[in-house]
């Protein structure tokens, strides 16, 4: 099975989000050694390329390359979009993998970890979901979290376009992360339930409590605090990117496209998690925030909505 995933991903376009550290790059290393072709979408330049250095000299795989992506742009989204499909031919895989813990605004206005965690993903999934579905069977795969469970989504703040955090506070940062991994729950189901008849599946998944430079924008006090139980509770990186792997894998988890995992298993969400309602309302708001529909008349190979 393992020479299997060799074949299949030799002419493989695999796409690792934040991959140029934490779970990404773990991910990107262990999908480059089953000799994928591997592009590392990452905003900042030079920690991408030394990650890409790193990860061909350890797996000894030259088709690891970076590509520029900030999710806190969505012109910066469409852009890379635009690049990747004129570029790349395959997309058999996609991992959105990045999230933002931590106070500020995107370029377009929207609280960070809602711009970067959800509506940067969504667009951008959207934006590839034609090339994912001509290179089918193909995966999606979202990561999102445990926290989860203690997210709301507000479409009366929503309606006014900008989803922000008036109060900067840790707590309110803590509860917009929280929020944001809700709407990746949400997106993964909705994104299913519309992807049901093709050949492309699509997963999230909590990694685990993973020590990685998530908080990095958390204060210096936070962060400190925090440091002793992580290295005490928390997974490695390593670790932390086996049920992705897994998701974006395994054999014969098809059948549960949409649903979520942890640990390599599948696992129950919150009552939010599940409502399909909720999905489909939030798939609506995040089309007119995101511009979905303008992005789609410019680009003639993005998904028609009708």
């Amino acid at each position: 099975m393992l020479w299997g995933f060799c074949d299949l991903l030799d002419e493989s376009s695999l796409r690792s989000w934040g991959s140029n550290t934490g779970i990404g790059k773990a991910t990107a290393l262990d999908l480059a050694k089953r000799e994928a072709r591997v592009i590392l979408a990452c905003r900042n330049k030079k920690k991408a390329e030394a990650a890409a250095f790193d990860i061909r000299r350890e797996s000894g795989n030259n088709q690891v390359v970076f590509m520029h992506l900030d999710l806190a742009s969505l012109k910066s989204v469409r852009s890379f979009a635009e690049t990747f499909l004129q570029t790349e031919p395959r997309l058999d895989i996609l991992i959105n993998n990045a999230g933002v813990f931590g106070p500020g605004h995107t370029d377009d206005g929207f609280d960070m970890a809602f711009g970067v965690n959800h509506l940067g993903h969504f667009l951008l999934t959207n934006l590839l979901l034609e090339r994912l579905k001509q290179c089918s069977p193909s995966r999606i795969v979202n990561v999102a979290s445990f926290f989860q469970r203690f997210g709301n989504i507000n479409f009366s703040l929503l309606a006014s376009k900008k989803d922000r955090v008036l109060d900067q506070s840790p707590w309110h940062n803590l509860q917009a992360y929280c929020n944001s991994k809700l709407c990746n729950v949400l997106f993964t189901r909705e994104l299913a339930n519309r992807l049901d008849g093709t050949n492309v599946t699509c997963y999230s998944l909590h990694p685990g409590v993973v020590s990685t430079e998530l908080g990095r924008s958390m204060s210096l006090w936070v962060q400190l605090l925090m440091k002793p139980f992580a290295k005490a509770f928390f997974k490695d990186s390593e670790g932390g990117s086996q049920t992705t792997l897994y998701c974006a894998l395994q054999e014969g988890i098809e059948s549960f496209s949409g649903r979520y995992f942890s640990d390599c298993a599948l696992q129950e969400v919150g009552d939010k998690g599940r409502d399909d309602a909720l999905a489909k309302k939030l798939w609506e708001v995040s089309e007119r925030l995101s511009s979905l529909y303008n992005s789609v008349n410019s680009n003639p190979e993005a998904p028609k909505f009708i």
